[in-house]
């Protein structure tokens, strides 16, 4: 009886272990099949992005070739519509910023850093993550833009200018790829004339400006509640 028993103990644990055996290669070959089905998934999606991304460099290109020498544009925020004219004499800047803009690149990024009686800034690509957040004002398209300096293009209320790493780090004093800031304060700016290139200026929106400038923010000048750029768009 002891030794029926004990055969039919080991007929049983070969039974369940050929049985797990089964189940394992089953759920081997469903991950297998599954991790082909999602990378064919993710290829068809980038092939979609890909060619949505081309079509917005056509679309872009094809209205940078007929803009203006001092294109408008509307840069739309969660705070209202700030509208800006480029200067015909900062061309690298003034294609620039337009293409960007054109292209989406600014959609649903945030006002980063705000400070009263000052300026508000924003174009960092790195906003529109918030686990990103200490490394907001480092963030860019991977290039810079040289420095256009033009006398009479002044730190006034309402100037468009670039924004750029510290002298020690960039004695060339080159611009960030899409990093901008919009004068609120011309006298606490002044002495940012010839530091920094203006290439643009506000022609209706001002007001935006202020509301914007005076949102509460944290130690780091951030705002407490997002201020986001809805879109840039040309204004026609």
């Amino acid at each position: 009886m002891k030794n029926i028993l004990i055969i039919s103990l080991c007929a049983l644990a070969a039974l369940l272990l050929f049985s797990g055996c089964g189940r394992s290669k089953k759920a081997a070959e469903a991950a297998k099949a599954q991790a082909k089905a999602d990378s064919i998934e993710m290829a068809r999606l980038d092939s979609i992005k890909a060619a949505d991304d081309a079509a917005k460099e056509a679309k872009a290109m094809a209205l940078l070739a007929t803009m203006g020498e001092e294109p408008v544009f509307n840069i739309v925020t969660t705070m209202g519509t700030i509208k800006v004219k480029l200067y015909k004499k900062t061309p690298l800047h003034r294609q620039n910023f337009a293409k960007l803009a054109l292209t989406g690149y600014y959609d649903s990024l945030l006002f980063h850093r705000v400070i009263y009686s000052f300026m508000i800034q924003g174009g960092d690509p790195l906003t529109k993550d918030p686990a990103q957040a200490p490394r907001y004002g480092t963030g860019g398209p991977g290039y810079t833009v040289p420095a256009e300096f033009v006398p009479e293009y002044k730190h006034k209320k309402g100037a468009l200018a670039a924004a750029r790493r510290g002298d020690a780090a960039n004695p060339m004093k080159e611009s960030s790829g899409s990093q901008f800031y919009l004068v609120q304060d011309p006298i606490s700016c002044a002495s940012l004339d010839g530091e920094y290139t203006v290439f643009g200026e506000t022609i209706e929106g001002l007001d935006v400006i202020d509301k914007i400038a005076q949102v509460e923010t944290d130690q780091r000048d951030k705002p407490l509640k997002d201020v986001r750029i809805i879109r840039i768009e040309l204004d026609q």
